[in-house]
């Protein structure tokens, strides 16, 4: 066990030190319009145009990787990339395990999608993706959790009757509800979880911490970051 707790040590602090080389941008590709693997298999969306900018105004040389997202803070811990972009709320539980830089998203609404609106929430059988806050609330509700490795295979679940409804980020179901044609509905009202999205990094890269955080506010104050989240959430998006 100790020889592992320093072998781990180790590949971490060797991880940043080739920080100063390329910084690697972890993310999930599958949560649009946070990100997505576009038509020519790159990542795309809102946190790669942002995480690009940041990147530029950081003057870091950055590449992005893609990882699933029940082992995303795993392989950050060990070492496979520098950050996670992926739509990660900052929570005090992930807190214990990784830094955050401040917000880039403020908290965003979730809710409750399904087949009909008349669905018990809080009593019946609710899907969500695993390692969550979805997942969590879900856990300490009443209701009966079922977790799924994509946000994907909550929607199907939904839709073979495996799942009573699918609870996820507004921004993520909303198009899927819209592009439905009244098949799933949107079931009660939006419920905000954590304390805004943010970039996930290990706890001993407050450098590199300090070189975002520092961007994110350039962005926040020239007004470029609203301009941002306008293009990708909408008018009626939360914003700065």
């Amino acid at each position: 066990m100790k020889n592992l707790i320093l072998t781990t040590a180790a590949l971490a602090l060797t991880a940043g030190i080739a920080m100063a080389d390329t910084v690697r941008m972890g993310t999930e590709g599958a949560y649009p319009p946070y990100n997505f693997i576009n038509d020519a298999g790159e990542v795309d969306g809102f946190e790669r145009e942002l995480g690009d900018e940041l990147c530029k105004r950081a003057s870091l040389d950055c590449e992005w990787v893609k990882n699933d997202w029940d082992s995303i803070i795993p392989n950050l811990t060990s070492g496979n990339y520098d950050t996670i972009m992926a739509g990660m709320s900052i929570t005090d539980e992930r807190d214990e395990v990784i830094d955050f830089t401040q917000n880039y998203l403020p908290p965003t609404a979730s809710v409750f999608v399904a087949t009909s609106a008349d669905v018990d929430t809080a009593g019946g059988v609710i899907a969500t993706q695993t390692s969550t806050t979805q997942a969590s609330y879900v856990a300490n509700s009443g209701a009966t959790l079922v977790e799924f490795a994509t946000p994907e295979e909550t929607i199907a679940a939904v839709r073979n009757g495996e799942a009573d409804a699918v609870f996820a980020d507004k921004d993520y179901l909303l198009p899927i509800v819209e592009e439905s044609g009244g098949e799933l509905v949107i079931v009660g009202e939006d419920i905000p979880l954590g304390d805004g999205v943010g970039l996930g990094l290990r706890e001993s890269d407050g450098e590199l911490q300090g070189k975002f955080n520092d961007a994110i506010t350039s962005m926040k104050d020239d007004g470029s970051l609203n301009e941002m989240i306008v293009k990708w959430f909408g008018e009626d998006a939360p914003r700065y």
